[in-house]
């Protein structure tokens, strides 16, 4: 290896070995893959972010982590499979997102790129350096390209020390069939990665990995089918890319519509339930507290923690069907109850006027404040906030941290008092200020005062008494022809809205219902092509819409976007 004047060696822990060499991009803010890098391209997306613009490919990506959404690890193998991915990956702390997906691509379609771990000083070393080179669980980074060098000996044995059952280990063996020996593979080696000591059985699943992110995510999916794969605990479905029964009278261009429904397909042949919703928490199979299940999709994870107090930990995109096809999870993480406490405090000033608003622009300013902390929010208790505020807290909050729940003081269930969520733990403090709050809304609110063509409601998917709450502010109003309303609901959601006689009466006034799939999978035409702007209740939607649709963005209040879609506001 010709190494320049003065390289800088350290070592790391290494989650996937393997070796690479390339140019340094780095970040100190952690990045959401799904919805802030392009599969296709490997352009980083997401507006908001520092590496707005840049393009992975071929280089040594160095960010402190994933964050957001748990389709990260779909997007990342399908930048492994199209030759857009970065050339290897440096994280400040363990990551499960991303790493999962570099793990899928090197078990089931033998294409792997090096991850490690490097403690936060060489991490902040390493993103000043121009160059690097990985090999093994060594770094060494200059100023001047380096040469790629084999990665010494064998990859260590991963999931070694993992305490197995007689069962675990037939299915890995194979006993159970060649998909469940798959997902068993996967497993052991995130549970390792997870500093699991063992695996533990789940009462249910909800499945993440059903979104489209490309031919990878479908041929995965198709494999495990073929394969035999058949859950082995209940198990639900988060939305699809496109309305599974009406892409076709939507007019959504086949390219997507068939890959994605036949995605769909391919996980109920497997003996998933087809719920199709980003809000399994809105079923009536939703988890009770205390409850050990297995859940994907970052603002589920969220909600089933914090607000049910079920247990699940944040799991990836593939992780959740291997969970499935086999009933067994890592016993680490929110599991375990010395990982759920709050390690910091937030105090908030509270804005002079307070609506349904707030609270998703609340989670977003706590998510980013709290990062990969399980956060406490004190001082919000006494305005009693409903499952439908807690839900877009969540989502937003979800959005831009990497923690797997949050607490509010006299509010969440295993939040009391700021005392006990903290277990008693001396925590730092930090205050949210009105001027925080303010700097938040603008970054949500990328159009200014631009009227909207559309208004999209229902990221999460809409809960029945959000559609009441519709109903009753669209009554008796008139709806601008020029600007489109759509709803999106799960399937179970929109039947009990008609049999109570709200759909009609919200159709007649022009709003459009989709189920099965969700804002961050729509595109065109169910977004109208000469539509500019588009206004949302989500500060999730709010955060990822500008990169995903290339529109810009307004976010307000339930009542603040049905005034703007109406005549006479």
């Amino acid at each position: 290896m010709t190494l320049p004047t003065d390289p800088t060696d350290t070592l790391g822990s290494a989650a996937v070995w393997g070796q690479a060499a390339g140019a340094v991009l780095s970040s100190a803010v952690e990045l959401s893959f799904w919805g802030g890098v392009d599969p296709a391209s490997g352009e980083v997306i997401d507006r908001h972010h520092p590496l707005s613009g840049q393009r992975l490919a071929g280089r040594i990506l160095a960010i402190p982590g994933g964050r957001g959404s748990c389709s990260g690890s779909g997007v990342m193998l399908e930048l492994l499979l199209n030759g857009q991915g970065p050339a290897g990956l440096v994280f400040e702390r363990a990551e499960d997102i991303l790493t999962l997906g570099v793990i899928v691509a090197e078990e089931l379609f033998a294409t792997s790129v090096p991850v490690v771990v490097l403690p936060p000083q060489s991490f902040r070393a390493l993103c000043q350096a121009g160059y690097a080179a990985i090999s093994g669980d060594r770094v060494v980074f200059a100023d001047q390209p380096l040469e790629c060098v084999p990665a010494p000996g064998p990859a260590p044995v991963a999931g070694a020390a993992l305490e197995l059952t007689a069962a675990d280990r037939a299915c890995l063996a194979g006993e159970q069939g060649q998909a469940a020996q798959a997902a068993m593979r996967i497993l052991v080696r995130m549970a390792g990665l997870q500093g699991a000591s063992r695996l533990m059985d789940v009462t249910q699943v909800h499945v993440d990995g059903c979104i489209y992110t490309g031919p990878g995510s479908l041929a995965f999916a198709e494999r495990l089918r073929d394969w035999g794969g058949r859950v082995a605990v209940p198990t639900t479905l988060n939305s699809l890319s496109v309305d599974r029964r009406r892409w076709q009278a939507q007019g959504i261009d086949p390219a997507l519509g068939e890959p994605a429904a036949r995605l769909g397909d391919a996980y109920v042949a497997m003996g998933a339930r087809p719920t199709f919703t980003c809000a399994p928490y809105l079923l009536e199979t939703a988890p009770k507290l205390g409850e050990q299940v297995a859940w994907a999709e970052s603002n589920a994870v969220v909600y089933a923690n914090s607000v049910l107090g079920a247990r699940t930990m944040k799991y990836p995109d593939f992780l959740d069907i291997a969970i499935g096809l086999t009933g067994r999870a890592p016993c680490a993480g929110p599991h375990l109850t010395e990982h759920r406490r709050a390690r910091v405090r937030v105090e908030v000033s509270l804005p002079s006027v307070v609506d349904d608003a707030f609270w998703p622009l609340l989670g977003y300013a706590v998510g980013g404040v709290a990062s990969s902390r399980i956060p406490v929010v004190a001082g919000v208790a006494h305005l009693a906030p409903t499952a439908d505020d807690l839900k877009a807290f969540g989502a937003a909050f979800a959005t831009v941290s990497a923690a797997p729940m949050f607490h509010i003081a006299g509010v969440t269930p295993e939040a009391a008092t700021v005392e006990i969520a903290t277990a008693g733990q001396s925590v730092p403090t930090i205050a949210l200020s009105k001027r925080d709050l303010a700097a938040a809304w603008e970054e949500l609110n990328s159009a200014g005062d631009d009227p909207p063509d559309l208004i999209s409601l229902g990221n999460p998917h809409f809960s029945l008494t959000e559609i009441r709450a519709l109903a009753a502010l669209c009554q008796g109003r008139q709806r601008r022809p020029e600007v489109a309303v759509v709803v999106t609901c799960g399937r179970d959601i929109l039947d009990q809205a008609a049999a109570e006689g709200l759909t009609a009466p919200l159709e007649a006034f022009g709003v459009r219902f989709v189920t099965d799939t969700c804002w961050c999978m729509i595109t065109d035409p169910l977004i109208p092509p000469t539509a500019r702007v588009i206004m949302t209740t989500s500060g999730k939607y709010a955060h990822y819409g500008p990169g995903l649709t290339g529109r810009r963005f307004r976010f307000g209040s339930l009542a603040d976007c049905v005034a703007m879609a109406c005549i006479g506001g």
